[in-house]
Order: structure tokens, then C-alpha cells, then sequence
């Protein structure tokens, strides 16, 4: 059972009231109550086995593909957090879960990990991870405006990385973006590993 205990107001002035099982503040829930969401959380299914490992000569070229990326020269933290970035935007649970475990056991902060959604008004990133981002974010939601990827963001991208690294930036967002698409299509279960 869980063994977190959250304080909670019942409502201003009100006295304070321990709430077992809350993983979040919120409403007060009962024991059966609990036991329902954890018993749909663990029945979550994908719709059927991912594509890549249905099909291992294709996950071939893919790795192969990922490796030369991540040779580039652009820091893999800078790429971790575009692709969690990205993944947030796309819905896709997996590669958010997974993400920011990778990012966390490579000894991301938390607040940065917190703040990846919204790192326009966060002090944590760099210059040079903003920039990332903020291409991350065009580049995904390509169908959002006229001009998808506007001179402002490319500009800003090109102050911080030469065109090989911005090379690597993009088949990294790509990439992100594709593996996402697969994901969310089948509804791969976050935590499961393919």
C-alpha cells in the first residue's frame, strides 16, 4: 500500500487533515478507491508489440543512426532534454518516462527535470539548451504556423551550434519525433522496455 501521507486543508481555516495513499494533493479518496486506479493503472496494455522488435533488421539501422548522432559533438544532455521535450509535446508516455529516467541517473537536477516544460521562464538552462528547445518545440509542431521553424529560433540555434552540431540537433528532433509517432500509435506503456 502506499505510504505517502499529504497534508491537506479541507478548506481555508479548516484543520488540517492527514490524507494516507496521496501520491498528489487532492481530494480525499477511500482505500477502495485507491485500489480501483491501482488496479487500472497496472491493466494499461499496448495495443501490440513495438514495431522495431516485430521487425529487428529494421532497429538495426536506427541504432547505427542514433550512435553517429550522438557522436556529434552536441552534449547528450542537450539531446536528452530535447528529446523530453519533444516527447512532452507529442503525448508519448514512454519516451517521457524514459527520458527522464536517463536524464536522472546521468545526474540531471530535479529542477530542471521539473522545469523542461516550461524552461522559457525557468533559470535553469543554458543559452545554448534554450536554443535546442525552442527548435525542439518548432520542429514538432511543425502544422502550428505559416512558417514553422521562423528565422528568430533557426537564427538562435546557429549562434550556438556550427552546422554539423545543428545537424545533429535536428536528426535528433526527427528521430525524437518518429520514435514518439511509433509509441504513441501503439500505445506503449511507460516503465515497459520494448
Amino acid at each position: 500500500m502506499l505510504e505517502n501521507f499529504c497534508e491537506m486543508s479541507k478548506h481555508a481555516g479548516a484543520k488540517r487533515l492527514r490524507c494516507e495513499g496521496a501520491k498528489v494533493c487532492g481530494p480525499i479518496i477511500n482505500k477502495n478507491e485507491i485500489r480501483k486506479r491501482e488496479s487500472k493503472m497496472k491493466t494499461i496494455q499496448p495495443r501490440m508489440k513495438n514495431p522495431a522488435m516485430l521487425i529487428p533488421e529494421a532497429m538495426q539501422p536506427f541504432m547505427a543512426f542514433v550512435a553517429a548522432v550522438r557522436k556529434s559533438g552536441v552534449s547528450q544532455r542537450a539531446l536528452d532534454l530535447v528529446h523530453l521535450r519533444a516527447s512532452q509535446i507529442n503525448g508519448c508516455s514512454f519516451c517521457v518516462d524514459m527520458g527522464s529516467r536517463e536524464l536522472k541517473k546521468a545526474g540531471e537536477t530535479d529542477d530542471r527535470l521539473f522545469s523542461v516544460a516550461a524552461w522559457r521562464e525557468a533559470p535553469y538552462f543554458t543559452e545554448a539548451e534554450r536554443a535546442a528547445l525552442a527548435l525542439a518545440e518548432a520542429v514538432t509542431r511543425l502544422s502550428d504556423r505559416s512558417d514553422p521553424v521562423p528565422e528568430e529560433i533557426w537564427n538562435e540555434a546557429t549562434l550556438h551550434y556550427d552546422e554539423k552540431a545543428l545537424a545533429a540537433v535536428i536528426l535528433w528532433i526527427a528521430t525524437t519525433n518518429f520514435f514518439n509517432r511509433v509509441n504513441a500509435t501503439i500505445k506503449q506503456v511507460a516503465g515497459d522496455n520494448p
